[in-house]
């Protein structure tokens, strides 16, 4: 991330830290891509302070983006009254920072196979911005969409058709999306647990290919940048790739004659 964004996002959430702090109310910031969340805990870092206390400039905060373990999120900064359960099952029941969408075909017979980019670039072709909505989960027919509470009325009222298909938008509380994001587990051998090696496996690329996506910064391991392809992933890690992908790494289950690992993967459709 570039230096003027960095310094752009501290800013940011100093303010809005102090305000929340100063003044007894929440405040948070837009919706944050994997990129800027990990930007946001080294600004916590550089400053001494540590992210498991979830305290900044004398304000607790929750990072949330409406369904759990979402990818884009906002960081929510809270007043002395209210600590981290209690906002969450708040904003699940009736939502301050965040709108769930449901987007669901007008006639489902006719609709289109539609996929996570079908969703984005219709909805971006509003003249959205990416930073006001954040995870878009699909199951069959329909889609849950996470926005800020404006952006979330704007869709109801002017989202009408994606591809050919013509869809109905209404909100609906955060805690009926019970949709959770699908994977495929695959397995094969590499030969190593270095990061450019797993990335070369998961997404068929050639070794060159993989070390090229993390010189771009585009590969980030538990939403922080890798900057290194020797980098060896550990059990559990996750791990998202601009482009083509995430991933969670499960680890090895055997080794072949020649040294070479079987690795497990949990990969996200």
């Amino acid at each position: 991330m570039e230096e003027k964004t960095r310094d752009f996002l501290a800013g940011r959430i100093k303010d809005l830290a102090t305000r929340a702090y100063m003044n007894n109310f929440v405040t948070h910031t837009d919706f944050l891509s994997v990129s800027e969340l990990a930007c946001f805990y080294q600004i916590l870092a550089s400053e001494g302070v540590s992210s498991n206390s979830n305290i900044y400039c004398g304000a607790r905060f929750v990072v949330y983006g409406g369904a759990k373990e979402a990818e884009r999120a906002m960081v929510c900064f809270l007043p002395d009254y209210l600590d981290e359960e209690s906002f969450l099952l708040a904003e699940k029941e009736e939502p301050t920072v965040l709108e769930c969408v449901r987007i669901r075909p007008v006639n489902a017979k006719f609709a289109d196979d539609l996929n996570h980019r079908d969703y984005l670039g219709s909805v971006m072709n509003l003249g959205i911005e990416r930073d006001q909505i954040g995870d878009i989960l699909i199951d069959e027919r329909q889609a849950f969409l996470f926005a800020t509470s404006d952006i979330a009325e704007m869709l109801c009222k002017e989202l009408i058709r994606i591809r050919h298909t013509s869809v109905k938008c209404e909100k609906v509380k955060v805690s009926d999306c019970n949709v959770e994001p699908r994977f495929e587990e695959v397995s094969g051998s590499v030969a190593s647990e270095r990061i450019d090696a797993i990335l070369a496996f998961v997404y068929h690329l050639s070794r060159s290919e993989a070390q090229k996506l993390i010189e771009s910064e585009s590969v980030f391991i538990d939403g922080k940048t890798a900057y290194s392809g020797g980098y060896d992933l550990k059990p559990g890690a996750r791990v998202s790739a601009k482009g083509h992908g995430k991933f969670i790494y499960l680890g090895t289950t055997n080794t072949t004659r020649k040294g070479r690992l079987f690795v497990k993967i949990k990969l996200f459709a």
